[in-house]
């Protein structure tokens, strides 16, 4: 039995990392460092295996043994959510049965993708996976994987078992649509890091986004400034934040997450190609020089990972 409800995710949710060596193979030692960071730092969930994570470049073996490592590693102490999402239905079907054997309070999927599917059988398919766990279920709309519209996501709420959505889209202004349609108790999550203050802004109940592994202390404090109406705060914090998304979007930016959350202590080792790494010192000693650069131009204060670079 899961240990938490879907409405105990609350807060920063970091859509987590999936650590590998330089050989690509999963890193385990290096992923239980990482919940334990992220734990420490005060998030208030764990999102595993999403697009963050890498999780299409894993076999599902792959993907279902990082859950294992993860809930095992968190021990009870916040909420686990384990995206499941796959192109098929009966591979997704057998994540969530083994993400559920595993641990976690609630499964995660985006739409199938790559074929043009029907509402249809989008519908279908969220019964079938929701169906085949006692677990909740939380809609990932993404335009990756195609944006589901307003009416398809009052359809998919009715389904039995689902009982949120990850929302990562610029229409924000869906989720009051979402509250008062749906209902207050069906769980929203803002998925667009760079909207982070305005998701909150427009009624989402916590926030799910991949620099949450980096920054979590920049967007913990968006949250409490947003709960606490200083928006003038918020707005200052969204600032620095999407000042380090749009200059780490210049790069890989996964990677980049990746190297600056090893220079907080936190090594989450390195991507699976076809992404792009920093492996070697110069590669390495240029980002960093550049991250200098980018704190003095912004004068950005407060960011953990910048202020450990120190002055170079």
């Amino acid at each position: 039995m899961p240990k938490f409800d879907l409405s105990d995710a609350k807060g920063v949710i970091p859509a987590l990392v999936t650590p590998f060596d330089k050989d690509e193979k999963f890193d385990e030692g290096r992923m239980r460092n990482c919940v334990d960071f992220l734990i420490n730092r005060g998030v208030g969930a764990l999102y595993t295996t999403g697009s963050t994570g890498e999780t299409f470049l894993m076999s599902p073996d792959e993907r279902a043994y990082v859950v294992e490592v993860v809930v095992d590693q968190v021990k009870g102490r916040i909420p686990v959510i384990a995206h499941v999402g796959a192109i098929g239905t009966r591979l997704s079907v057998d994540l969530a049965q083994r993400a559920q054997a595993a641990g976690v309070d609630a499964i995660s999927s985006v739409p199938p993708f790559y074929w043009p599917f029907t509402a249809d059988q989008v519908a279908n398919y969220y019964t079938d996976v929701t169906k085949s766990t006692d677990l909740p279920m939380v809609v990932y709309n993404i335009p990756l994987a195609g944006v589901l519209g307003f009416d398809q996501i009052k359809k998919l709420a009715a389904i039995p078992g689902v009982g949120g959505i990850k929302y990562t889209a610029a229409t924000v202004f869906d989720y009051l649509r979402i509250k008062e349609e749906i209902g207050p108790d069906f769980r929203v999550f803002s998925g667009s890091d760079e909207l982070a203050m305005a998701g909150l802004g427009f009624g989402a109940d916590a926030i799910i986004g991949s620099f949450y592994n980096l920054i979590p202390e920049v967007f913990i404090a968006i949250f409490d400034a947003i709960a606490n109406n200083d928006v003038a705060r918020a707005k200052e914090l969204q600032a620095t934040a999407n000042a380090i998304i749009f200059f780490s979007l210049n790069y890989s930016a996964t990677a980049v997450i990746k190297r600056g959350m090893a220079w907080q202590g936190a090594d989450a080792g390195y991507c699976r190609r076809p992404f792009d790494n920093f492996f070697t010192e110069d590669d390495e000693n240029t980002l960093k020089s550049e991250f200098r650069k980018l704190k003095l131009d912004r004068n950005l204060k407060g960011v953990k990972f910048l202020e450990a670079l120190g002055n170079g």
